[in-house]
């Protein structure tokens, strides 16, 4: 029996979502993102005010990033003579 309460209290007992940065600050000036985190400088200032629904969907923007991150990589793979 799940109830609308529950599903709020089982919220609450989520861990705070931790920094994405893993001290590589360095800003793509292509991309906005910082080379480490993949944060824009708005996020990473904002990260120690933000809530932590916030926090979250700065991780998904991160996920979603990564994937684009990769994709850009993966042509330039390869052994082009």
């Amino acid at each position: 029996m799940g109830s609308a309460a529950s599903t709020q209290g089982a919220a609450l007992l989520l861990p705070a979502p931790p920094s994405p940065c893993i001290n590589v600050c360095r800003m793509n000036d292509a991309t906005g993102w910082c080379d480490g985190c993949l944060r824009t400088i708005d996020e990473i200032a904002g990260w120690s005010s933000f809530d932590d629904e916030t926090k979250r969907a700065v991780w998904q923007a991160i996920e979603t990033r990564h994937v684009q991150w990769i994709a850009r990589r993966a042509p330039n793979r390869g052994g082009a003579s």
